[in-house]
């Protein structure tokens, strides 16, 4: 008998249908995207619907960005983060402090490099909100400023396994985004976290005839049948939406 796999449906409209009815529940996923691509405001809509309309807490950690400006720039689709968090349905962390961490810092008498308490401090955070909030839905926004402090492969390798590790002890279904690095015009180099995480989804433009077109593709995703087809999305008055009938090349 085939085994049927908990989802935990993103809300965006068209999306689900090509990822089987949504992500895996409980899996870490990575949305890589170029800039501009609507990394941050995908991330969004997949924790408003599940505020909204599937009753599960989110929450959102950002590394980059303050709590005022995401809120504002998100009330432009109509999403009350506001309310959400009064009711305890929403939190958001602002993590950008843990980027301007000084090179040791001294515990007692133990000195801990800037790269290990930074981790450390981050898992810690996400742990204590989610708990707080008992989130169901979590967001790392952007992973690629945490691994930026790590100008070794191995130190990347290892803490952002630690961080998948910490994401998926929680039990709630995670979303990263990272920055989608090139190689020429055209080219683009796989980059650690693909490798790392349980599902892969690419935001990006191509050349599609004499215009350029918003493409979303799925990568990977474990435990689930994918549609690996590039299809078109738009970014509108109400968040991504995507066409999964429609072809773009």
């Amino acid at each position: 008998m085939k085994k049927t796999v908990a989802r935990t449906p993103t809300g965006v409209p068209g999306l689900d249908e090509i990822l089987g009815g949504g992500f895996p529940q409980g899996r870490v996923i990575l949305i890589l995207g170029e800039p501009g691509a609507g990394k941050t405001i995908l991330c969004s809509q997949f924790l408003i619907n599940g505020i909204d309309k599937f009753g599960e807490n989110g929450l959102f950690v950002s590394m980059e960005e303050g709590k005022g400006h995401y809120v504002r720039e998100m009330t432009a689709f109509g999403w009350d983060f506001d309310t959400a968090e009064t009711e305890s349905k929403f939190s958001f962390v602002d993590a950008s402090p843990i980027r301007t961490i000084p090179g040791e810092v001294r515990i007692g008498k133990l000195t801990i490099g800037r790269q290990d308490f930074s981790l450390i401090s981050l898992l810690e955070v996400i742990r204590s909100s989610a708990k707080a909030i008992d989130a169901q839905r979590i967001i790392v926004d952007p992973v690629s400023l945490l691994l930026y402090q790590y100008a070794d492969e191995s130190q990347r390798r290892k803490a952002l396994l630690d961080l998948v590790e910490a994401l998926t002890e929680t039990g709630a279904t995670c979303v990263l985004s990272s920055e989608l690095r090139r190689v020429g015009i055209k080219g683009r180099t796989l980059q650690i976290e693909e490798y790392l995480v349980h599902g892969v989804v690419l935001m990006q433009t191509i050349a599609a005839g004499r215009t350029m077109e918003r493409i979303i593709q799925v990568e990977k995703m474990r435990e689930t049948q994918i549609d690996r087809q590039p299809r078109p999305y738009r970014i509108t008055e109400r968040g991504i939406e995507v066409y999964p009938r429609e072809s773009v090349i």
